[in-house]
């Protein structure tokens, strides 16, 4: 090993971070954390250069690509002729697409398939679209059993249909036993978003508040709790769930919302300093108004975890002007996906592109980007 790849000490349930360079795919480059931005920054990003993409949104709105949906039902008239009422819906197209590696394939609250249709929607849903159409490519393992193929399948059917989406193309392969580790789903979606409608992670501004729409941390601590054998009093089940009504929710109340953002892989921390650093402002974050379950924060306590990087799969956070937090905060706790949000922090001008928390004693830490991978195959 050469003496730039050395590695760096880590904190519990991470994997090695190399101090500067590295020569090969890490876990960690799958976190969602700083790995996974190096990874972005220096190969992806240069290698597929474009301005759609280079904006990083978790979905691409493609400006120059208009859409328009006729939703045409028959009506019965007085005269018994029936006649076609047409609603025209038109706007920008937004595609997006995510790939599904979680272990275990079924876990408390949810499976691949539901999770891959939920994942897929809610990064359309956070970019102010309406999710519309699905694909699905499935990488099947030899002897993997075709009942558990049909209980996903059936789950993903399930999700579509909550979600109001249809899947519509597909693909699938099939590899040797033991090179896939049973299935892996990649699911793409395309969403309209409505004209006049313009959320970014680039448009934050000082004095903007930050809520978030419920507990943090249940998706990865209920995934670790069925890998661990970990118990708890109540049942703590995954949160994976689509947000798109929630997100409509949140666009009513408050048209001129700056952002939304689904904190999945690298959790809170990710979602926050991907935001800091694209709108160039600070954040500072509260952390007694950080809503957690006692189950979730126990089990980070025992497992030595920061649940601030704990990934959630039915969870967003949105960043509004100041003056419309109390009103999107009511609507937030107005919809059954949002009857735990809370005001967690405030978008600052001073220590651009840093997450601040203060913590409940009154000191101050900052929040960096999670550095390797504390829970891997989480989503």
């Amino acid at each position: 090993m050469a003496a730039d790849d050395s590695l760096a000490v880590t904190p519990f349930g991470s994997c090695p971070l190399p101090k500067s360079r590295y020569d090969h795919i890490l876990l960690g480059h799958g976190s969602g954390g700083q790995l996974t931005a190096d990874l972005i920054q220096r190969l992806f990003l240069p290698g597929f250069a474009n301005d759609v993409l280079g904006a990083l949104e978790d979905q691409a709105t493609l400006r120059d690509c208009r859409l328009q949906i006729a939703d045409c039902r028959l009506q019965i008239g007085s005269s018994n002729l029936q006649s076609a009422i047409c609603n025209l819906q038109s706007g920008w197209v937004a595609f997006t697409t995510d790939s599904f590696v979680v272990r275990p394939l079924f876990f408390p609250g949810g499976d691949i398939g539901r999770l891959a249709v939920h994942g897929t929607v809610n990064d359309l849903a956070v970019g102010g679209a309406r999710p519309m159409y699905l694909s699905a490519a499935f990488i099947l393992e030899e002897g993997l059993p075709l009942v558990d193929l049909q209980r996903i399948v059936a789950s993903m059917r399930a999700a579509c249909r909550e979600a109001g989406v249809a899947l519509v193309t597909g693909d699938t392969k099939v590899v040797d036993r033991g090179k896939g580790d049973g299935v892996f789903i990649t699911t793409s979606g395309i969403g309209l978003v409505p004209e006049g409608r313009s959320l970014s992670i680039h448009a934050a501004r000082p004095g903007d508040r930050i809520l978030v729409s419920g507990t943090l941390g249940d998706h990865g601590i209920a995934i670790m709790s069925v890998r661990e054998g970990l118990e708890f009093e109540t049942v703590l089940e995954s949160d994976t769930a689509s947000l798109a009504g929630l997100t409509e929710a949140i666009l009513e109340a408050c048209p001129s919302t700056r952002c939304m953002r689904d904190p999945t892989r690298g959790g809170l921390s990710s979602a926050l300093n991907e935001l800091a650093a694209a709108s160039r402002v600070g954040v500072e974050l509260d952390e007694a108004a950080v809503p957690l379950r006692p189950e979730v924060r126990g089990a980070c306590e025992m497992l030595g975890l920061d649940p601030l990087y704990v990934a959630n799969e039915g969870k967003l956070i949105a960043v509004v002007p100041p003056e419309d937090a109390e009103r999107v905060l009511a609507a937030m706790r107005a919809h059954p996906l949002g009857r735990n949000a809370a005001l967690i922090g405030e978008v600052v001008a001073g220590h651009p592109g840093m997450v601040i928390l203060r913590s409940r004693v009154g000191g101050e830490r900052v929040v960096t980007l999670l550095a390797g991978e504390q829970l891997p195959r989480i989503c």
